[in-house]
């Protein structure tokens, strides 16, 4: 077993024929990989499995619940382990789409699966059982994920005044120290010295106050994700490293971006100066300006149920939500021994539904001719964010008749087959893909691909940014939209449908799916491993086939107008002819401000001199 002990980063040239060693020429063949790395290509910063420092094993959350779950039959989000349990942190190593993806990742690169676990079982990475990399050596108390005493062992990598006593000691035993917060690279407390944002002396075991656990640094940790096995180079490209080394510079923007959710955050208006959101993601704050504050909102309530505990207006609800509301019906089926409570996971679906309702305005207005569609985004980062594949989100747009009959529909998704009318309406994702040089290495054509740990190449991010987005802060943490195009300060985006014939009414909704057909039918073609992605597909049928969450919806009614009626009072006159100075394009020029749009009798793009024509004809009407 490879000893992963105090690494220094060699700054060495990236090169193809090194990373390219061993990687076979076609097509890969059973039992191969795509290509040869090692540990050392994964290796990140901060506390390391079998090194000079050893830690004291991680408890099982179960051992919590005698002081931390409340009411077991009405069970509250005020609660600490039910809610935590029912979110995907507490199933982040039972998620069969995270099983059947891991599988794919080592295929692909060999002990790939190191990046992956160090996060989903922060815990039993760090205890060694990490090895092989595909979760194999991985035993009950590890199913935890993301648990309770992983989360409350974690140490601030950055040593302040406030930090806790044995802080100085803990990070002097670290090198290198993480520095720059993001793919799994943690430090972790030895001993089992359990810690949260706030003192106490009355509880059963041993604590430490950290004001690391307000800080959004904290879920940095692993929600800012990246490739190591590949720089960025000056023109924006990315190119393979050197085998059986760290990444050269080990700084993660100069890394393959896989997630920015984080730096999404860290360079929006919440993380700058806050933004007053209403109580809309609930908890007793209106002012939103850490993770924490969507997504574990501070309610009043008690850390524990000891009556020495006291009451609080600022207790983190463990709610832990994300857009996640699928999962947990397949982990209930899979998991029916393993301690897991179906009332839990029925909150946590309950809480990403919330999450999802909440994380979007929707505003629909007619324009004459056309139907314009706005999604604003009201989340802190990118509208979806996080894992990239087969996540989406879309605009479906259903115009109906005078007896209710459809007439029209745009993004039609069909539950039966799972598959989703594309290219009539406006889906918001990110695709990566493989470049010519990474198709030269791994013999998979260049161009899209769910292939994880191969990508190099962002083909298309539209998502929607947060507020305070900038052009240029965003492409310095590789955040920039591909194939679409935001100003500084827009978090929205619009959509213009054009009304057929005979419609009176229009519905409208937004949608987001966890995965998509696509991607789980890839997990299951390409597994030639294990059977980790055929037991994803056999619980995929059953549980809904990734249902798509309806996020918000509008409904209005359509007016008739004439052709030219730009103020649609119902007349073509003076007062529409005055809007022809601010429209008027040359021909094959992008029409101006919506209201141009009724004044576009060919509906070719434009607002031109046939279209002149065409309005002097109707004038007086």
């Amino acid at each position: 077993m490879l000893m992963r002990t105090t690494i220094m980063y060699s700054f060495a040239v990236a090169t193809l024929a090194l990373f390219a060693i061993g990687a076979p020429a076609g097509p890969p063949v059973s039992g191969q990989n795509q290509v040869s790395t090692t540990l050392l290509d994964f290796f990140q910063p901060g506390s390391q499995p079998n090194g000079d420092v050893s830690y004291d094993e991680f408890i099982s959350s179960r051992n919590c619940i005698l002081c931390h779950e409340f009411q077991p039959d009405q069970v509250t989000m005020t609660e600490v382990f039910a809610p935590w349990q029912g979110s995907m942190m507490g199933q982040s190593l039972r998620d069969p789409v995270f099983q059947a993806a891991l599988t794919i990742a080592n295929q692909d690169a060999a002990f790939a699966g190191d990046l992956c676990l160090r996060c989903h079982s922060p815990g039993g990475w760090l205890s060694g059982r990490s090895e092989p990399t595909d979760g194999s050596a991985m035993i009950a108390i590890d199913r935890d994920g993301v648990s309770c005493s992983v989360c409350h062992r974690m140490v601030d990598p950055v040593l302040t005044v406030d930090s806790p006593f044995p802080d100085s000691a803990i990070l002097g035993a670290i090198n290198p120290i993480p520095t720059i917060p993001g793919g799994g690279s943690f430090v972790m407390d030895p001993l089992d010295r359990r810690r949260g944002p706030f003192e106490t002396t009355h509880a059963s075991h041993m604590w430490l106050e950290s004001l690391f656990f307000q800080e959004s640094r904290l879920c940095a940790t692993c929600h800012d994700v990246s490739n190591p096995v590949f720089i960025r180079n000056s023109n924006g490209t990315y190119s393979p490293t050197p085998l059986d080394a760290p990444h050269p510079s080990g700084n993660k923007y100069d890394m393959f971006p896989l997630e920015r959710t984080y730096s999404e955050w860290l360079h929006s208006d919440f993380a700058k100066t806050g933004v007053d959101m209403g109580g809309r993601f609930g908890g007793n704050k209106t002012v939103v300006r850490t993770c924490q504050d969507c997504h574990m909102p501070d309610v009043s309530g008690w850390a524990a149920n000891s009556s020495a505990a006291p009451s609080r207006d600022d207790m983190p609800a463990h709610i832990l939500a994300g857009g996640n509301t699928w999962v947990q019906d397949m982990i209930l089926d899979l998991y029916p021994d393993d301690h897991v409570n179906a009332k839990y996971l029925a909150m946590g679906q309950e809480a990403a539904q919330a999450m999802l309702q909440n994380a979007a305005t929707l505003e629909v207005s007619q324009e004459g001719p056309r139907l314009r569609v706005r999604v604003i985004n009201e989340t802190g980062h990118k509208l979806p964010t996080g894992y990239p594949e087969g996540r989406r989100m879309w605009i479906n747009v259903r115009f109906l008749d005078a007896v209710g009959k459809l007439i029209q529909e745009h993004g039609h998704y069909d539950d039966t087959t799972a598959e989703l009318t594309r290219n009539d309406t406006k889906v918001y994702e990110i695709k990566l893909g493989l470049d010519a040089t990474m198709e030269a290495v791994t013999g998979i054509p260049a161009g899209e691909s769910f292939h994880f740990a191969l990508n190099n190449v962002v083909l298309k991010d539209n998502r929607i940014p947060p507020r305070g987005y900038l052009v240029g802060t965003f492409h310095e943490v590789q955040a920039n939209p591909v194939g679409a195009s935001y100003i500084d300060g827009q978090f929205w985006d619009d959509s213009v449908f054009d009304i057929p014939s005979g419609a009176i009414s229009v519905d409208v909704g937004l949608y987001y799916q966890t995965a998509s057909k696509e991607f789980i039918t890839f997990l299951r073609d390409e597994n030639r491993t294990d059977e980790t992605g055929n037991t994803l597909y056999a619980q995929w049928e059953p549980t809904g086939k990734s249902p798509p969450v309806l996020m918000n919806s509008r409904s209005i009614a359509i007016h008739s107008y004439p052709t030219g009626d730009t103020n649609l009072d119902g007349a073509v006159d003076l007062s529409d002819f005055a809007l022809w100075e601010t429209c008027m394009t040359n021909p094959n020029d992008v029409i101006g401000p919506p209201p141009c749009l009724t004044l576009d009798f060919e509906a070719d793009g434009d607002a031109d001199l046939l279209d002149l024509r065409a309005f002097l004809l109707q004038f007086g009407s």
